[in-house]
């Protein structure tokens, strides 16, 4: 039990992160409104935050490798803290000086989950946690407080206001760097093994910025599987967002007549992959990962969208919705575990953020996509026509199985010493083993 509180302390301080998170991307905005009545100028303040979680989750993870991945965090936690406190203390900032705290918190956010990511491992293996299980734990505590602090968001800005609202979240920051100073400590890396000649490994020079900046980007573009996987999620955010920003509101608004419904239909895949997380937590080392992943990825991408443009049922998309956030719930751990088991520890800062970085690509194009294709084929085209391209889409690792098997089993672990090969001459030169037995 002792080996796991390390790991236990940094599930817990992710899972805070994300909680507080959730609340201040309803909480900002709003202290934005109430403060320049401007809903453009909400918006703004909604993309000040995540342009820069993006960038520095690319740009900054070189220098995350140099400083130590642990100090990263400490310093983005304490550093998001500080912002929020100066923005919720002095709500009446200029709008560009609450800009620029928004974009600061933002950036430290992004190098800071990049980071958390990447110290995942160590901590998981040392306490004797299977990456599958490790991975699929983080989801199933992502998407609980993802499904916790919408709501507690509202609440809390209703109780508090914008400002007290915004003070929990850079409470949850504080809490967060204190998990993180107290108990998390990553096991000391291995030895670096000896030379073939005995004589002691020279440890590696720390790579300059732009040759470990380009390192990272190498390795994700010639593994074709993990390339695979993250075009996968760029398409699997895009279709979701087009649903999410424009059909599924109006569906709700053409259809039902009721903004409440709306709250229902993300509520049910919201439980439904909460759930499933939650059960693929005790399965996740029993099943079939390649077979998991094609079921978990046709069942919860288009039926749920392809629904609701054959039917008016309101009942029925909730119940296909659930059960398309029940089924998808395996697919983000798979995806992480590959991640892992493919990726170095001395590039994952590098390639997790790159990975983020082309994958948060599909949630504007997204917005754009599902606006253009209602204007241009109609509501109920628009939903269908997405819907079959999404399914087609997401058809492909079952279609083209070849180059989608290395899903099935874990590879290679990155970070193993290679085999040595043998020293020719020494071959050559050592005694044979006599002859025995008839000639």
């Amino acid at each position: 039990m002792r080996a796991k509180v390390p790991y236990l302390a940094l599930l817990v301080a992710d899972t805070l992160s994300t909680l507080g998170s959730r609340i201040s991307l309803l909480a900002i905005p709003w202290l934005v409104f109430v403060t320049t009545g401007s809903p453009t100028k909400m918006g703004i303040a909604a993309a000040a935050e995540m342009l820069p979680y993006v960038v520095t989750g690319v740009f900054a993870a070189p220098l995350a490798d140099r400083i130590g991945l642990r100090r990263t965090i400490i310093i983005a936690n304490v550093g998001s803290m500080l912002a929020m406190a100066a923005i919720a203390a002095w709500s009446e900032l200029d709008y560009l000086v609450l800009l620029a705290l928004v974009a600061i918190a933002g950036g430290l956010r992004g190098i800071g989950d990049r980071s958390k990511n990447a110290i995942n491992r160590p901590i998981a293996k040392a306490a004797g946690i299977p990456i599958v299980r490790m991975t699929a734990l983080y989801e199933g505590f992502t998407r609980a407080a993802g499904l916790v602090g919408a709501p507690l968001g509202g609440v809390l800005i209703y109780w508090l206001g914008a400002a007290g609202a915004i003070w929990i979240d850079a409470a949850t920051f504080g809490i967060c760097a204190l998990l993180i100073i107290i108990w998390v400590k990553p096991p000391p890396p291995e030895p670096v093994p000896p030379n073939a000649d005995g004589t002691p490994a020279t440890p590696p020079a720390k790579e300059p910025y732009f040759v470990a900046l380009r390192g990272g980007f190498a390795h994700l573009v010639t593994d074709r599987l993990l390339f695979a996987l993250v075009l996968m999620t760029t398409v699997t955010n895009l279709f979701t967002q087009a649903a999410a920003g424009v059909w599924i509101p109006l569906w709700v608004n053409d259809v039902l007549k009721s903004p409440a419904a709306l709250g229902l239909v993300a509520g049910a895949f919201a439980a439904g992959a909460t759930l499933g997380s939650i059960g693929f937590v005790l399965v996740a080392t029993k099943v079939p990962r390649y077979a998991t992943f094609v079921i978990g990825l046709i069942i919860g991408s288009a039926p749920r969208f392809i629904v609701m443009g054959l039917s008016h049922d309101l009942t029925l998309v909730l119940v296909v919705t659930f059960l398309a956030g029940l089924s998808m719930s395996a697919v983000n751990p798979i995806i992480g575990a590959l991640m892992y088991e493919r990726v170095p520890m001395a590039l994952q800062t590098r390639v997790f953020g790159l990975a983020a970085a082309l994958s948060f690509i599909g949630i504007p194009l997204g917005g754009l996509l599902g606006g253009w294709s209602v204007d241009w084929l109609g509501l109920t085209p628009a939903i269908l026509t997405g819907s079959v391209i999404f399914l087609a889409i997401s058809l492909v690792p079952l279609l083209f199985r070849e180059g989608w098997r290395g899903i099935a089993a874990p590879a290679k672990d990155p970070d193993a010493p290679a085999t040595p090969v043998p020293d020719a001459a020494a071959t050559q030169a050592a005694p044979q083993p006599a002859a025995t037995g008839p000639r």
